[in-house]
């Protein structure tokens, strides 16, 4: 890739978890995202667990966009009555990556077939930083870090600060 695509920025990560049944102490998944971050020296600057409710999602992320260049939002993305990350999030995002979407239920279709029907992973910039919204499950989450967010979070974090 040409050097004019990655810029040497300082990258920090958010973590926020949304579920109404796991504690921070229960949070694989959060706890997953931290480690990988960390093992690929992007320290984690902010971490909370919120309800599934569109306020405190968005009250979270307000506070993490402070913090942090990368902002990684995991439970809540399905399709049950209680499932409002993406109601809360994406209509915030000035810009959209749909292809982070795209490529998250085709590299999980292998794991979990025709069920990434009901997946709503989506990503996007929010004040220059990047924003995904992936499953809480902690392979969904391993899988969304490992191929896709970490290898392309500093392209994306400076393509959004140009």
């Amino acid at each position: 890739m040409d050097a004019s695509h990655l810029s040497d920025i300082n990258l920090q990560t958010a973590v926020i978890t949304v579920s109404t049944s796991r504690t921070a102490d229960e949070d694989i998944s959060g706890a997953a995202i931290k480690e990988l971050s960390e093992a690929a020296d992007i320290p984690v600057t902010f971490y909370r667990v919120v309800p599934d409710e569109i306020g405190a999602i968005r009250r979270a992320l307000q506070e993490a966009l402070l913090v942090a260049t990368c902002v990684i939002i995991n439970g809540g993305t399905g399709i049950t009555h209680d499932d409002c990350t993406i109601e809360a999030v994406a209509p915030l995002f000035e810009k959209t990556l749909d292809g982070f979407g795209e490529l998250f239920r085709i590299f999980s279709l292998e794991d979990v077939g025709t069920r990434v029907l009901l997946s709503r992973a989506a990503a996007g910039i929010i004040d220059q930083r990047a924003v995904f919204c992936i499953p809480g499950s902690t392979p969904a989450v391993r899988l969304a870090m490992v191929k896709l967010i970490l290898p392309e979070m500093r392209h994306i974090v400076t393509h959004a600060n140009k």
